[in-house]
């Protein structure tokens, strides 16, 4: 099966080769057929719904340029750490189970006010904690990759990146706090973006810490994680970490040329603990950009390994603040034996 991405998707839909709810029954059907765990759940009704809408839009734009990128009508995947009004949003945790979320996270708000569909939430490690998507109250995530279901995906947002490398999504939405867009990105063979720290809302992302979580794209190529973050960027007033500048078109310099682009590479990231076959493949990108006229120097960063111990500091603290939030007390679940205030706490999150 060729794959089909957002670009092209976008093409065809613009062009009338195929409809949008044409195309989200198309990757439900996908959806329900798969083997991969890559989804706790659908939004199956909303999303034949935002469909049907798209296609009427698209019906009433006299001024459709088939060349031109609209990503009207496209389906995607979404992290079930975004909260959708209405929608369950579980952050693959148990005390979550049965959270359905009063608004929509800014960042997929964006994303329904372009027409994008929202196909359904994806598997994800508890409250984005993990780096194998093994820690899932749903249970693990299958990397498509994996004929004898060895592999892991990567984490946190291993459903993400199985959606999009098993085709039951053209892109999702993952979030990064220390590499869990990366990470399983790199795992499944895809395109990952971690933005600046601000570019994307946090508003409606449930939060694991605050000062690293970032929104980002997950998809096939550089040029359809542009046209996502044209979408999911943006000021937000309800964050207060958001960044307030001008809006960018993430597209508009992917053909540039290379020439006279400088490229560091730290020493310290081609150390003894880098597997041999991933050196060789980055030396021979290395090659690559030199071939187009890219510069290529070696630099130090003799900083870096305190980036391990400061993160190790920084999020378990803003982790315990922010989760502790999930007591049973106001939503989500609540164990049903308990003696007084302080034995509900307990027994909840331990259960």
């Amino acid at each position: 099966m060729s794959i089909k991405t957002l670009a092209v998707l976008a093409a065809d839909l613009n062009a009338g080769r195929i409809s949008s709810l044409e195309l989200t029954q198309d990757y439900l059907h996908r959806i329900k057929a798969s083997t991969h765990n890559a989804f706790i759940s659908t939004l199956e009704e909303t999303s034949l719904a935002q469909a049907k809408a798209a296609d009427d839009a698209r019906a009433n734009l006299s001024d459709s340029d088939p060349s031109k990128p609209s990503l009207l009508g496209v389906p995607v995947a979404q992290k079930d750490i975004f909260c959708i009004d209405g929608s369950r949003t579980t952050c693959g945790s148990k005390i979550l189970d049965n959270f359905v979320a009063p608004y929509t996270a800014t960042v997929v708000e964006n994303m329904h006010k372009a027409g994008i569909v929202s196909l359904g939430k994806t598997n994800m490690d508890e409250f984005a904690m993990g780096s194998s998507n093994e820690t899932s109250h749903y249970g693990p995530v299958i990397n498509p990759w994996s004929a004898e279901e060895e592999l892991v995906p990567g984490g946190s947002s291993g459903g993400s990146a199985a959606a999009v490398a098993a085709q039951l999504a053209p892109a999702a939405t993952g979030t990064d706090t220390g590499g869990s867009i990366r990470q399983p990105a790199a795992f499944c063979n895809l395109t990952g973006v971690k933005p600046s720290y601000g570019r994307c809302s946090r508003f409606g992302m449930i939060a694991f810490a605050s000062s690293l979580d970032q929104a980002g794209p997950m998809t096939h190529t550089a040029e359809d994680a542009a046209l996502m973050l044209n979408t999911m960027a943006g000021f937000d007033a309800k964050d207060a970490t958001s960044l307030d500048v001008p809006a960018e078109d993430f597209t508009a310099h992917l053909n540039d040329s290379v020439e006279g682009l400088v490229i560091g590479l730290p020493s310290q990231f081609f150390s003894d603990g880098l597997d041999n076959d991933i050196a060789t493949l980055v030396h021979n990108a290395v090659k690559e950009f030199e071939k187009l006229g890219a510069i290529v120097k070696d630099i130090s960063l003799p900083n870096a390994e305190l980036a391990l111990p400061s993160y190790y500091v920084i999020a378990p603290a803003e982790a315990s603040s922010n989760l502790s939030r999930f007591d049973g007390v106001r939503y989500g679940y609540r164990t049903s034996d308990y003696d007084d205030l302080i034995d509900m706490y307990t027994k909840t999150r331990s259960e």
